[in-house]
């Protein structure tokens, strides 16, 4: 069975610098997989360069998403086949309503489906139904927003940056649910993440560092990455301590 997405011998430097090298990783459909590491990794910028954005095009080796490359394929062409990234720090669209937003990547119009989407994600329709997208929103509620947006699009593929960052304990699990909706619907989610919390939603998992794939496994052969901070590998580095 082919995978949903091949990464071959990737590699990518910015500024004279190598920040991906040679990776070879592949992702079926349908699973849940999680890429740790510590800060400076090269973990965002992997899902920048899966997504075809500026300044991440410059890329040698090749990525296949349902057996085709598409190194080539633009942003927008990359999001019709199904790739979705949700951003760390999710994007404002200042005096967008928020049912607007959702609606936008919806092939489903119907309020019906926007109302559910909302709910999935913990946001109340008849609070957030004509409220806009503006700097009153909580970086949680944003989160969940875009969850909300994404989950009305049935990605093919979905990758969530740091989901756990800067949002509350209702939040995250807002989110933990979500991706085991996008697993029921066959979406692959792959979870960029340095936290152990988000790393035990993963069936699979690869553990970079400093831009290489140092070891990779099942969720509990990565925890001790966790427990000591970083797992014997040929770089010298400093993980963060907190």
């Amino acid at each position: 069975m082919t995978p949903l997405l091949e990464i071959d011998n990737l590699s990518l430097s910015l500024d004279g610098k190598t920040i991906l090298n040679k990776l070879n990783l592949s992702f079926d459909e349908g699973k849940i997989y999680a890429i740790v590491g510590p800060n400076g990794a090269g973990k965002s910028t992997f899902s920048s360069v899966i997504m075809g954005l500026n300044d991440y095009r410059d890329i040698n080796g090749d990525i296949r998403f349902q057996g085709q490359s598409i190194v080539k394929d633009s942003v927008d062409q990359r999001g019709k086949k199904g790739i979705t990234l949700a951003w760390q720090e999710p994007a404002r669209y200042e005096g967008l309503r928020i049912t607007d937003f959702v609606r936008a990547g919806s092939p489903d119009k119907s309020d019906q489906r926007i109302k559910e989407a909302l709910v999935q994600s913990g946001l109340d329709p008849q609070r957030y139904w004509d409220r806009a997208v503006d700097k009153t929103l909580s970086g949680g509620e944003r989160k969940k927003l875009e969850l909300a947006s994404i989950l009305v699009m049935h990605p093919a593929l979905v990758m969530l940056d740091e989901p756990d960052s800067g949002i509350d304990i209702d939040s995250l699990s807002r989110i933990f649910e979500a991706i085991k909706i996008f697993q029921r619907r066959g979406t692959t989610v792959i979870l960029i993440t340095h936290s152990l919390t988000v790393l035990k939603q993963a069936q699979y998992a690869f553990l970079m560092c400093c831009g290489e794939i140092v070891d990779q496994g099942p969720g509990n052969q990565i925890n001790p990455y966790f427990e000591r901070k970083c797992l014997i590998c040929p770089h010298k580095n400093q993980p963060d301590r907190d």
